[in-house]
């Protein structure tokens, strides 16, 4: 994700152009931290590297979550991410080809935490897919009322066959792992690339990206 602190950063476009050489097949932003203009032109050059473009809704309002899933429609990407407001969004994307992915739990303030136990997050999934979501965006790092790994956990049990991905916060190869061994498909990766905290004293973020890569 070209994001920190749940913002696109200001360079998103630069870094994007570092980043190329890499062959990452899945590369995402959010909806806030730049401007339209430079959210289509990031999106185009996502789709220009052959990547799967992702938009993640960090919005907790309802008319400003489906304003961001209007701007996802908008976009052409991939896949939305995030939101609560499902199945009004997915109305919004019927006839688009956008998978959505909503946040089970409650997500709450920006950067977004998520309140919620396990017992919410496995019914929200099981509703989710229900509705014909293509699995969910489980903040399993930002938990504030339960076990992040208890999260993940549950949400695999009610996601089924969909994608669960992880999103927030997952800042090392010991969280990719436990992860992984908890049953999520995917993870996103944002301020720790950016940051370098991912692997401090590797390098900047395409050094960062070469680790995460070696970890998946």
């Amino acid at each position: 994700m070209l994001t920190r602190q749940d913002r696109t950063v200001a360079n998103c476009l630069e870094i994007l152009e570092d980043i190329a050489p890499l062959g990452l097949r899945h590369i995402g932003f959010k909806d806030v931290g730049v401007d339209e203009p430079v959210l289509r032109k990031l999106a185009a050059g996502i789709k220009a590297l052959g990547a799967v473009s992702y938009l993640e809704v960090v919005a907790t309002s309802p008319d400003a979550a489906l304003s961001s899933a209007r701007m996802g429609a908008t976009l052409r990407v991939d896949r939305l991410l995030g939101g609560t407001q499902v199945a009004e969004t997915l109305e919004l994307l019927a006839s688009t080809g956008v998978k959505y992915y909503p946040f089970p739990g409650v997500p709450v303030g920006h950067p977004t935490a998520l309140g919620g136990d396990a017992a919410r997050v496995e019914a929200d999934c099981r509703k989710f897919m229900a509705l014909g979501c293509a699995g969910v965006d489980l903040l399993a790092y930002r938990a504030t009322d339960a076990e992040p790994i208890e999260l993940v956990r549950a949400a695999r049990h009610g996601c089924g066959q969909g994608t669960l991905i992880c999103a927030g916060a997952v800042d090392s190869a010991a969280r990719i792992a436990a992860l992984r061994d908890a049953g999520a498909d995917a993870f996103t990766v944002g301020s720790a690339a950016i940051d370098g905290t991912f692997a401090p004293g590797a390098g900047g973020v395409v050094a960062q990206l070469r680790e995460i890569m070696r970890c998946v």
